[in-house]
């Protein structure tokens, strides 16, 4: 999983066209404190480019967006709504992630019966999130993904492509990946490095 990320120089949909293009088939737009007029003009073009490149588009946060912009889904953290509620008002077609950081969360998770995935960490300190939750380290997380009762889980928080094959083996359906992605400016080259360390022949599928 992509996300986008704010600070790099380059509208949030931009980065979403050039991971499109790179090959990229699953994205998450993570505009963080914007301002809604420019978050759903962002969220709109971004998945018009998916749609283009036979990508999926989750909007994080927002519900609202999510439907409004045409995207495939929405991921939603422990504080950023209530997950059974996002499914009601997404159906079933759309996709409905939530963030996992502890064993309650997993427990809770794994109960809620409406999740698609998850996104399970953080894996180590990462500086594009605020109010970091502790460092859970790949024996964390292979405990969290244990707890999940199959739903898959997608690891993020600074991971690197060497982490890949340790995180397969933890279970991990995939990686969901921001500052390593967008370092240098190599979105498509650093893209293709992380698709070339994980061991798996397919990904899980979201469908």
């Amino acid at each position: 999983m992509c996300l986008t990320q704010d600070g790099t120089g380059l509208a949030h949909s931009e980065q979403a066209r050039r991971l499109c293009e790179g090959g990229a088939r699953f994205i998450q737009l993570r505009m963080k404190g914007a301002r809604r007029d420019l978050w759903l003009r962002e969220a709109t073009l971004a998945a018009g480019f998916c749609r283009a490149h036979g990508a999926l588009l989750v909007v994080n946060d927002s519900v609202e967006v999510a439907l409004e912009s045409g995207a495939g889904g929405v991921h939603l953290g422990a504080k950023d709504g209530d997950w059974m509620e996002a499914r009601r008002r997404l159906g079933a077609d759309l996709l409905v992630g939530g963030t996992v950081n502890s064993a309650e969360d997993a427990r809770n998770a794994a109960a809620a019966g409406c999740l698609d995935y998850v996104g399970v960490g953080p894996l180590r300190f990462t500086s594009t999130k605020q109010n970091l939750s502790p460092v859970l380290g790949t024996e964390g997380v292979a405990r969290l993904i244990a707890a999940l009762g199959g739903l898959p889980a997608w690891v993020i928080g600074g991971v690197v492509p060497a982490d890949l094959p340790a995180l397969y083996r933890a279970g991990a359906a995939g990686v969901a990946v921001s500052s390593h992605l967008h370092r240098g400016g190599r979105i498509e080259e650093n893209l293709r490095a992380l698709a070339e360390a994980w061991p798996a022949a397919e990904p899980a599928s979201l469908s």
